[in-house]
């Protein structure tokens, strides 16, 4: 096979697709990952949620939540441990259920990491307006327009940083994620502190806590963590991708999955005995900030989840422009989105396309004059659910793949289905009982976007070009990683 400059290159690299191929470091792999769950927008939103439904024990919902998680990890690193591509899931389910139902999760994996992107642009620029609002002593939000106008600059930074350099992309998320996370450390610390490092009781002995109130406390909670896997997505720029990917998921699953137990509890604790509740407060870390004797600590805490929210509109534009990438290279979708830019090795169509996407939908509620807030909750909960499916499918498809390559064992099973019913449990109690409109709106549209990927799938049937090329690929895949293991 020849490069741009016509010169042979080694057969190992056929399968970067005009990538960069294997530059990112371990370190840079994880904070793709990282970035994608947005750490600073559980303890500054989820958690009070969590905490109105499960109470005392919302640190035990996320230490179950993390358990699920992990789960989850266990079957998707079946995978990554033998294959890698910037498919991610989309290969991986080619790969053991075949292509129709490889290109329909593919499709839904897209429109989760576009909607999850979409939603924190709002939460981008809900905090540049409070940032203002404490910068300049307003107390009036900012006019629509202007919000509209600053959740588009956000979209136009991600894509520019995503369009120029993958590089470029997982160091920045790298340092704002550890920034933001950085602060909220330490508010948790200091309110850990200020209560003498005694035990709170309350919390431990799950006084009035149901089991009913445990399990919808995990519904919530697990809605923390989607977007971990999202160094799947980087199988072609990881140095060493069967090692650093797997590692990447594992990790940032345990790590974020800590973080958010230690701070619910410190958030519960630092709570206790306040006028205003925690399920009440908007601003949670502020507060606790403040009643540790920290109040300078709100603006950095503000300034940290403008940081985060960047980054994982970044890492959510990164890792939805590869998965569409890779379809449009296989003929799913215009084969234009399967270009690399010449220059800076990046997916830059897929990349300008995905951005597009991820604004429309933000923008015009924005613009509409919804609370971002409000915006936020919609459209993530319509990427959630997406993440979910994919997760399912993807736990039931790893036994499935290891038996047709003769390497399942009973673990393998039984930690597939261990997953399969905590995320169908997180499934159920997400649609059902319906919420009230307007928040059942966000389950309506997931069900059109999933309609789109299963006629997607059915018009697969009458393509066998697309077939061909997916096949053609996987085997590619598949022969690449055993040169990479034959010289290791």
């Amino acid at each position: 096979m020849s490069n741009r400059t016509g010169n042979t290159v080694p057969e190992k690299t056929n399968i970067s697709y005009g990538l960069k191929d294997q530059v990112l470091s371990s370190w840079e792999v994880i904070s793709q990952s990282v970035a994608n769950i947005a750490p600073t927008a559980t303890p500054a939103l989820v958690i009070p949620l969590v905490f109105a439904v499960a109470g005392g024990a919302t640190w035990v919902a996320y230490i179950f939540a993390t358990i699920a998680t992990l789960l989850v990890a266990l079957s998707i690193n079946v995978f990554a441990k033998r294959s890698a591509s910037p498919g991610s899931f989309y290969t991986y389910i080619a790969d053991s259920l075949g292509p129709i139902w490889g290109t329909i999760i593919g499709w839904i994996l897209f429109i989760s990491y576009i909607g999850v992107g979409s939603a924190v642009t709002t939460g981008f620029t809900n905090y540049i307006n409070v940032l203002i609002k404490d910068i300049f002593g307003l107390t009036s939000d900012l006019p629509t327009p202007v919000l509209t106008i600053i959740l588009g600059l956000s979209i136009l930074g991600t894509w520019f940083i995503a369009y120029k350099d993958i590089r470029l992309s997982t160091r920045l998320m790298m340092g704002l994620e550890l920034t933001s996370i950085a602060f909220i450390s330490v508010v948790v610390v200091a309110t850990v502190v200020r209560h003498g490092f005694h035990l709170d009781w309350s919390q431990l002995s799950f006084s009035g806590v149901t089991a009913d109130n445990l399990r919808l406390g995990l519904v919530l909670a697990i809605f923390s963590f989607v977007g971990f896997e999202s160094a799947t997505a980087l199988g072609s720029e990881a140095k060493s991708p069967l090692t650093t990917i797997p590692q990447a998921v594992w990790r940032s699953a345990l790590f974020v999955g800590l973080l958010f137990a230690i701070s619910a509890y410190a958030e519960v604790l630092g709570f206790a005995g306040n006028a205003v509740t925690l399920d009440k407060s908007d601003a949670p870390l502020q507060v606790l900030a403040a009643n540790a004797g920290i109040p300078f600590f709100g603006v950095l805490i503000t300034i940290g989840a403008v940081f985060s929210f960047f980054a994982c509109t970044l890492a959510s534009i990164t890792a939805g422009s590869r998965v569409l990438f890779l379809l449009a290279r296989h003929g799913v979708f215009h084969s234009l989105l399967g270009g690399a830019h010449d220059k800076n090795e990046t997916p830059h169509v897929a990349v300008t396309l995905s951005a597009i996407i991820a604004f429309i939908p933000a923008a015009l509620l924005t613009w509409n004059g919804q609370n971002l807030f409000a915006i936020y909750g919609w459209i993530g909960t319509t990427a959630t659910l997406g993440f979910i499916v994919v997760y399912i499918v993807t736990s039931i498809a790893a036994p499935i793949y290891l038996y047709r390559r003769k390497e399942l064992r009973v673990s393998n099973i039984l930690v597939a289905a261990a997953a399969v019913i905590l995320q169908v449990v997180a499934l159920v109690g997400a649609v059902y009982p319906l919420p009230a409109a307007p928040n059942n709106y966000p389950i309506y549209a997931f069900v059109v976007l999933l309609a789109i990927g299963l006629i997607i799938g059915f018009v697969l049937q009458f393509r066998p070009g697309v077939y061909l090329n997916i096949q053609k690929d996987l085997v590619a895949i598949e022969k690449r990683h055993q040169i990479t293991a034959a010289e290791d």
